[in-house]
């Protein structure tokens, strides 16, 4: 019976299938791969470094989607070759294997569905990461270094590269801020979702009473930008200041100004970076995330432009928490934009992000599609 029923729930996804091999563009995509296979094999092509390293990356991503839609098509076509075993052959093997088939393939719909939400511009490009802890001393410091951990762990878990670019440790606990380059195929559209004010109820550690607190901390997300975009950024616009690197002691201090702040006037914007080795690399570093800056503060003039609202403002005004977090007296996580929630708290500050991260994607959609239809 259970069979049957994944039988005929499948045939509801051949529509479905056909749309989502149209929104990817798979044909399209398949056709560029071609191209840069043929760029690849022309002499002189590894010389230009630059020019390879970009190829190379807009190669993986293309076939990351591609890859994504061919698994999902070959688990409906074994899914129906297990299905004909099992019914004209009695195997019952097969319609076990079937049914396994059938689960799997719904896991991988919901992964390529996300691609086609992954559709802005810089969704597939790496993203950078701040946090802030707000107010509340020790407590709210120690919330994001929470935070931090729970970002760390789900780019662990996707196997994407982590580098710590900036970080300001708490008086007694925890970071105040920190920044973190993030690396991987749509970091950034994933990581978007997480852009906000984040909230944490729980009876805390640093409370001798054993008293329930409440603890807020920010995240910002913003792409990393590559050269393909240009950014302009006048040297009569920025001051930069170089200082000695601080950290938690011994071998983690410098005793150089290596350390650089950059403030960039006309925005008020000011990045600073002080994990690498050098001033230099400190400063290519802070100025890559100052570009990331500027392009997204763009990004939300135009868009506040467009909806004579500044997209996003609310999210990331301080009290207007985008998710919270509950320890006690129940655990519950909730996001208060999409209504997405998990009772699993620890399991979600472990890095298990994708459900919220899903729902976002969705819950955008959504909006972009109610703002067409009036």
């Amino acid at each position: 019976m259970a069979l049957q029923e994944k039988k005929s729930s499948i045939k509801k996804y051949v529509p479905k299938l056909e749309h989502l091999r149209r929104s990817l563009e798979v044909e399209k995509k398949h056709a560029r791969l071609e191209e840069i296979a043929t760029m690849e094999a022309m002499p002189g092509f590894w010389d230009d470094n630059e020019n390879a390293t970009r190829l190379q990356k807009e190669k993986n991503i293309l076939e990351e989607v591609v890859e994504t839609y061919g698994q999902l098509q070959e688990l409906y076509d074994e899914f129906a070759v297990l299905v004909e075993f099992a019914e004209e052959e009695g195997d019952e093997a097969s319609g076990t294997e079937a049914i396994e088939v059938f689960d799997k393939f719904l896991d991988s719909f919901l992964k390529a569905e996300q691609k086609v939400l992954l559709s802005d511009e810089v969704d597939p490009n790496n993203a950078i990461v701040s946090i802030n802890a707000g107010a509340g001393g020790t407590e709210s410091c120690d919330w994001a270094s929470m935070l931090q951990r729970m970002i760390v762990r789900w780019s662990e878990h996707k196997g994407f590269k982590i580098q710590l670019l900036d970080e300001q440790d708490g008086d007694s606990a925890g970071i105040k801020s920190c920044t973190m380059l993030i690396q991987g195929n749509f970091a950034y559209g994933l990581l978007k979702s997480e852009t906000g004010v984040h909230r944490l109820v729980r009876i805390s550690p640093f409370d001798s009473a054993g008293r329930r607190h409440t603890s807020f901390s920010s995240i910002f997300v913003s792409p990393e930008i590559d050269d393909n975009i240009e950014i302009e950024i006048l040297d009569k616009d920025i001051k930069i200041d170089v200082y000695r690197a601080g950290g938690a002691g011994g071998q983690s201090v410098n005793t150089t100004d290596s350390a650089v702040r950059i403030t960039h006037m006309p925005s008020g914007l000011v990045v600073t970076c002080q994990n690498e080795r050098s001033q230099l690399q400190n400063k290519l570093q802070a100025f890559k995330v100052l570009r990331s800056r500027l392009y997204d503060l763009e990004m939300e003039k135009r868009k506040a432009k467009e909806s004579e609202v500044e997209a996003g403002k609310k999210d990331i005004a301080w009290g207007a928490q985008i998710r919270s977090y509950v320890l006690h007296p129940y655990k519950l996580v909730k996001d208060h934009r999409t209504n997405f929630e998990s009772s699993q708290a620890e399991k979600v500050l472990d890095g298990d992000l994708d459900g919220f991260m899903d729902a976002y994607l969705r819950f955008e959609v959504g909006k972009q599609l109610e703002n067409t239809e009036s």
